[in-house]
């Protein structure tokens, strides 16, 4: 399954972001590491809103205090930008203990039970009035449409598959998940896009298009994406889980025991920063 296009690892991920391919087996000489005492050792993008970032402002940022007040820790960070080797770098180096968003069944890590499943969905302008909800809309034809693409060599997400296998082309745009790092939240230049007529829809991982409609100036409008899985098998929604080393099963459950007891804390927080819900949906609709 293709995971590339949540979160640059989420978006590469799944973006998930996720959003990346599924990663081989790690092999089986893995160092063990000890978690130390009193401290819960997080690895995350130190840029990269709504997710992570230095100031602490995502929502990954703020289940990590979470679940390090229940444990009785404090939160520790290791930053890394969220590409290629994010997780040979930290997660598998044993730098820390967790990372707060990986795809269920990651295979670089030991997933918890999922916290959250969301989906791709068509961005749009609300006063454009598209009412785009499928891939086979026929309007899709005429559009300029924005897609996520990973790194240098424009590997593609999702949406960039489905399309080309519908023969639209050449009103395609892609951007990249990682973009200009300099700048604050990279991933963010698919939704500015959006808001300045640049391109008239975009197909974008939902929880990254939520929270940017949320601040946007311009009313914009979020739809899921129909159909759930493209045939043969492309899905566009996908379950988002944490992930702990391998080598640490019991801190695993510990873990899963936090998100059952926190869930409705969680599911608000998620709400908070426009996250959309498959599990939850009674309908598209804009933000």
């Amino acid at each position: 399954m293709c995971l590339r296009s949540l979160n640059p690892l989420l978006i590469c991920l799944i973006c998930v972001t996720g959003c990346v391919r599924k990663a081989p087996s790690p092999p089986q000489s893995v160092t063990r590491v000890t978690r130390p005492t009193g401290v819960l050792r997080v690895c995350a993008d130190p840029n990269n809103l709504p997710f992570s970032n230095q100031r602490g402002e995502g929502f990954e940022n703020r289940l990590a205090e979470l679940l390090a007040r229940d444990l009785n820790e404090r939160v520790e960070y290791t930053w890394w930008a969220q590409r290629r080797g994010f997780f040979r770098n930290t997660l598998r180096a044993g730098a820390c203990d967790i990372v707060i968003g990986v795809p269920a069944a990651f295979e670089m890590a030991l997933t918890t039970r999922p916290y959250y499943r969301s989906t791709y969905v068509f961005l749009s302008r609300k006063d454009h009035h598209l009412k785009i909800s499928s891939l086979d809309d026929p309007k899709l034809k005429q559009l300029k449409i924005g897609v996520q693409i990973i790194g240098d060599d424009f590997s593609n997400a999702p949406p960039a598959h489905a399309l080309g296998r519908r023969h639209i082309v050449g009103n395609v745009k892609g951007f990249t998940v990682y973009g200009d790092y300099s700048q604050p939240n990279p991933p963010a230049r698919i939704v500015d896009a959006v808001v300045k007529n640049d391109i008239d829809l975009a197909i974008v991982w939902g929880p990254l298009a939520g929270y940017f409609a949320k601040q946007s100036s311009v009313p914009l409008e979020i739809v899921p994406v129909s159909p759930q899985i493209d045939q043969p098998f492309l899905p566009f929604v996908f379950d988002i889980s944490m992930g702990v080393r391998r080598d640490d099963p019991q801190f695993k459950e510990r873990v899963d025991e936090l998100l059952d007891q926190r869930r409705g804390e969680i599911d608000r927080l998620l709400q908070e920063y426009g996250v959309p819900r498959v599990d939850q949906e009674k309908g598209g609709g804009g933000v």
